[in-house]
């Protein structure tokens, strides 16, 4: 896990060093351990290097490799050992034991389509000396970033978009991607971020850069692939197949040369994968297994308890952190600094916490559960694509099933159908929640993004894309990649190895959904191993801030935040804000707070 940089002169004019050195540098926490650069011609590559697998200088990179072909990586490829096997009995010689040097190997066998057989995490931009070309690629799922801006003759690219802000004197706000952000509270959903002119090259996307022409394309080379053979199987041998293959990915992603740990909240995802680990982990150390919970002050939003029982029941060093309401003060400014972007909410913060709390117990590397929810159906808000699917008869019996397991009461879900699943409804409702927004700017908004997850809800597989590839995964894997990077953490996501993801699409969504328990396969695969109170809880947290607490108490700031906003007073009717503020949902005052913090900590101007 490392941090990339690069820089190519359209005009073929050498790099200066200082451009390159001064991007790396930015990126320090990315990459503690080393630093190096290969300049070529008119372009220039930079890394800055966490030590993971193989931590002799071997693994150091820019890496060469048969003098031709030159990489700046960063990632993991969870199963370079079976592909060096692979590329071994083909005659390939290697010199270190990294993944790195198996990327570099894999391209010459396989060209581009290398990315194919790679089951990991990944961002880098290769140099193919016999063809001029550098080939850029980013993983299937997006949870490494690569970010682009083209100015001044020049084609730039980093992990981070701070790299690339260093090269652009005025940083303008991408006003059609806030006004997503504000009202329907979209992120990621597109290659566009929320500085003009900057963009993200989207995940499961090539991007070839010809130097000879000074052109580039970008090329999709991974779809979802499903297997409808596998709707077929029946509980039981659905359920074996899915613990089968998540013990595997777990299995993977515990191969390090330093020391692993999780993340765990006490919710389903994290418990599983903390239990599973633990196991594992143990045959092969006589340490126990760390894990790091974030304990929320506000009882609604404390799920500590539920993770103490796993830990104790799986034998886990369990490390507890509580951030206090001053912390939140004191920090919030540097994690908007840190996210680089607007977010979502405070429990933002409790994961920033958890990544402190590892990095104090020296654990470089944190497994996690994002994806769980989004390919086996765990959010609450997707009952009503499940009750859609049933047959009708099926379909009272089934809504009653799903608020009586669930944290939903019946109104709630009958309100979660009408507002997720027509749009009309769902626009209506947001021109009245943002009333206060002028209509000119309230209409750049993206109706085509509401109406595409609304029609997505009709058919399952379809959502389920939907959410993974631009309305909910996006987002979280962005949070996640900064605040872990932020401690020079590497964060590994079992749930979102490509064959967890085809193969959990692919069964039968009534064992995703049954009898109105979501994630119903996940809880039967667990239910051995983990304490029955987490196994089949009902509600669903994840480390929650005490929003209610925290955001009411700092409401003051947050206005005064909100009041000194340029951007706020140009696309608002301030008075109707200044009268609806303190009425405000938490979540709609924390948009508005956060974008405000954002505008002045990054110097971001409208026009």
């Amino acid at each position: 896990m490392c941090g990339i940089s690069g820089i190519i002169n359209k005009k073929n004019s050498s790099v200066k060093k200082d451009d390159i050195v001064s991007m790396n540098n930015l990126i320090v926490h990315r990459g503690p351990d080393a630093e190096g650069y290969f300049f070529f011609e008119n372009f220039a590559f930079g890394h800055r290097r966490l030590s993971v697998i193989d931590l002799s200088e071997n693994g150091n990179q820019p890496m060469n490799y048969n003098e031709n072909y030159t990489i700046t990586y960063n990632g993991e490829i969870y199963n370079y050992i079976e592909i060096r096997r692979e590329l071994k009995n083909l005659g390939y010689a290697f010199h270190s034991e990294s993944d790195t040097e198996v990327i570099l190997a894999s391209y010459l066998q396989w060209g581009t389509d290398c990315v194919k057989k790679f089951n990991g995490m990944w961002s880098f931009a290769l140099f193919d000396k016999t063809k001029k070309l550098i080939f850029c690629s980013r993983d299937r799922f997006g949870v490494k970033p690569f970010y682009y801006t083209e100015i001044d003759d020049r084609f730039i690219f980093g992990s981070e978009i701070k790299q690339l802000l260093f090269f652009h004197n005025s940083k303008k706000a991408n006003l059609p991607i806030l006004m997503d952000y504000l009202i329907p509270d979209f992120e990621e959903h597109t290659n566009s971020t929320f500085f003009e002119n900057i963009y993200k090259l989207e995940q499961s996307h090539n991007l070839i850069y010809d130097l000879s022409e000074n052109t580039y394309k970008i090329i999709p080379y991974y779809e979802i692939q499903i297997d409808n053979n596998l709707s077929e199987l029946d509980e039981i041998d659905s359920t074996r197949l899915f613990s089968d293959l998540l013990t595997d990915s777990i299995q993977l992603r515990l191969r390090s040369d330093v020391k692993v740990g999780t993340c765990l909240s006490g919710g389903l995802d994290s418990s599983a994968i903390a239990s599973i680990a633990s196991k594992i982990y143990r045959q092969n150390s006589v340490q126990k297994f760390s894990a790091f919970t974030a304990k929320s002050t506000e009882i609604l939003t404390d799920e500590s308890h539920f993770a103490k029982k796993v830990a104790e029941k799986a034998d886990i060093d369990w490390n507890l952190t509580e951030p206090t309401y001053e912390e939140f003060c004191s920090k919030i400014d540097k994690i908007i600094k840190v996210q680089e972007e607007p977010f979502g909410g405070p429990s933002i913060f409790m994961q920033y916490e958890v990544f402190n709390k590892a990095a104090e117990n020296n654990c470089t590397v944190i497994l996690d559960g994002q994806g769980g929810d989004e390919i086996l159906l765990g959010y609450e808000r997707y009952y009503p694509s499940y009750l859609l699917s049933l047959p009708k008869q099926k379909v009272l019996k089934n809504f009653i099933f799903s608020s009586k397991n669930s944290g939903l009461s019946k109104r709630e879900l009958l309100y979660y159908w009408i507002y997720f699943m027509s749009p009309s409804v769902r626009t209506a409702f947001l021109r009245h929640r943002f009333r206060f927004i002028k209509k000119n700017f309230f209409d750049m908004f993206s109706k085509h993004a509401i109406i595409g997850s609304s029609e997505s809800y009709y058919n399952i597989l379809d959502l389920q894309k939907t959410e993974i590839n631009s309305l909910q995964l996006p987002h979280l894997l962005r949070y996640e990649d900064r605040n872990s990077m932020a401690f020079s953490i590497e964060t590994r996501l079992p749930f979102l190895d490509y064959r967890m993801v085809e193969t959990s699409l692919s069964l039968n969504n009534n064992f995703k959904i049954r009898d109105g328990w979501t994630k119903y396969m996940l809880r039967k695969a667990i239910d051995p191993i983990v304490p029955k109170e987490v196994t089949w809880r009902k509600n669903k947290l994840g480390f929650n801030a005490p929003e209610n607490i925290w955001l009411s108490s700092y409401k003051n700031n947050m206005f005064k935040a909100v009041e000194n906003s340029y951007i706020i007073r140009r696309i608002s009717d301030f008075e109707k804000l200044r009268g609806d503020f303190s009425k405000m949902n938490y979540r709609v005052m924390w948009r508005l707070y956060n974008l405000a913090k954002w505008e002045e900590i990054y110097n971001v101007h409208y026009e």
